[in-house]
């Protein structure tokens, strides 16, 4: 095993999930929120900050203005003018990296495909899923203390930021096909039999290298 997988995901696709359990099948180790934590340690940020700004691009100068005095790190003076989430991008974009060099993994969301982009052994993944099935995995994570309208206004609100972080920091389109080396529909296996076939592509992927 040599490669190492991105996962790009809808909100309530299963993507996490997933991600998991392709990580489990080839003994790897599979980077979510476990990132952040890791770019705090190399970065010199909060884990808190980079929680706060987690694929979630904000525009606001005066907001960008009043966290920068928390920063820390990065204190070069290339960084002294950048705006706060921009900081937290990059933290989080050497660490990907960092990532990577140690050996295969599995790393889901946070433009990770394209810190990536000029990694060779790079495998980007797009998991989607129809509606009805995205609400009801929500609204069973949150044991339905959420009512499907609910449900569909956090799919909606979720998608919309990771949509915008993407298409922000990366030359790329969230979620068009032409951005990934596979798309695939989670509602049609399951989250266990869409991480079956995604290992499988793995497999017949390293075969042919």
């Amino acid at each position: 095993m040599n490669t190492v997988i991105t996962i790009g995901r809808q909100f309530g696709s299963g993507g996490r999930e997933i991600g998991e359990l392709v990580a489990k099948h080839f003994d790897i180790k599979c980077y979510d929120k476990e990132l952040l934590s890791r770019a705090a340690a190399d970065s010199g940020f909060c884990t808190e900050m980079l929680q706060n700004h987690d694929e979630k691009p904000t525009n606001s100068f005066l907001y960008n203005l009043v966290m920068d005095t928390y920063s820390f790190g990065y204190n070069s003076s290339s960084f002294v003018d950048m705006p706060i989430s921009h900081k937290v991008f990059l933290a989080q974009f050497d660490t990907i990296k960092n990532i990577a060099n140690e050996g295969p993994c599995v790393i889901v969301g946070r433009c990770a495909d394209y810190a990536l982009s000029e990694f060779p052994n790079v495998l980007n993944i797009f998991i989607y899923a129809d509606e009805d099935s995205k609400i009801e995995r929500v609204m069973n994570r949150f044991k339905d203390l959420v009512s499907e309208d609910k449900a569909r206004e956090m799919l909606i609100k979720k998608d919309k930021q990771r949509q915008s972080y993407y298409n922000y920091y990366s030359s790329k389109k969230w979620g068009r096909a032409d951005s990934y080396d596979l798309c695939i529909n989670s509602s049609k296996l399951g989250v266990e039999g869409t991480a079956e076939f995604i290992c499988q592509y793995i497999e017949d992927y390293e075969k042919r290298q």
